[in-house]
């Protein structure tokens, strides 16, 4: 994702919020091999000083929480790979169809060094729970559609040729019902959600530490070098 994307993000999530024909909002990767791959790596060269890092997460925080916000409920429809901040994106909507082949994780404990906004952190502990975050966080492993059902991220798992049939139909199923309660759900949800998330600025001294590390540099080198990183912690 770039920010291009991230921002025609925002501005779709505005025209299905002007839009009452719409009722149900699905996001999906084009060409069904990945849902979102993550961010553009490349972006972080230019990083320097602590500001660069917390305006990022400040930024991608932005585009989560209108996609968060959007009136309409959201589905994922997940075929291949959720990586990163596409991971954040998937588990931001408020369901998750998945085709078994399907995997979701967020490696930066073994890619890039860095780490995820408060918020983010807020909303995998809603879904999974610490301890289930911790191991997909800790590990920088993937997981796959059947056990992220169990990790309570998947809601329904489908086979690649069925999952446009199963979305649809589910979309249709909700967008049936009454708007005004889809909406309340939704809206009430998000607010209970919110009175456990830490307030604007609470994270930035733990955004400070990774982005400004000697790490966070070695693993966007090592990233886009396509080797494996060195860390040493500083």
């Amino acid at each position: 994702m770039t920010w291009e994307m991230y921002d025609a993000l925002v501005a779709a999530c505005d025209r299905v919020d002007a839009d009452a024909t719409v009722r149900v909002l699905v996001l999906r990767g084009e060409g069904g091999q990945a849902f979102v791959a993550g961010t553009d790596i490349s972006q972080f060269q230019s990083f320097r000083d602590r500001e660069d890092g917390i305006k990022y997460e400040e930024r991608l925080d932005r585009v989560l929480d209108r996609l968060e916000r959007v009136t309409k409920p959201t589905i994922a429809q997940v075929q291949g790979v959720a990586a990163g901040g596409g991971c954040a994106i998937a588990l931001t909507c408020d369901l998750r169809v998945a085709t078994p082949e399907s995997t979701f994780g967020i490696p930066i404990a073994r890619t890039l060094g860095n780490c995820l906004s408060g918020a983010t952190y807020g909303r995998l502990v809603d879904l999974m729970g610490p301890s289930r975050v911790k191991d997909l966080l800790f590990t920088g492993r993937f997981v796959d559609a059947a056990e992220a059902e169990k990790f309570g991220i998947v809601t329904r798992i489908a086979a690649a040729d069925e999952i446009d049939r199963v979305v649809r139909e589910l979309a249709t199923a909700i967008a049936s019902n009454a708007p005004r309660t889809l909406r309340a759900t939704k809206e009430l949800i998000r607010r209970l959600e919110a009175k456990r998330r830490l307030g604007p600025g609470e994270d930035a001294d733990i955004v400070e530490m990774c982005y400004t590390s000697e790490d966070f540099r070695e693993g966007v080198t090592a990233f886009l070098e396509k080797r494996k990183p060195v860390w040493r912690g500083k």
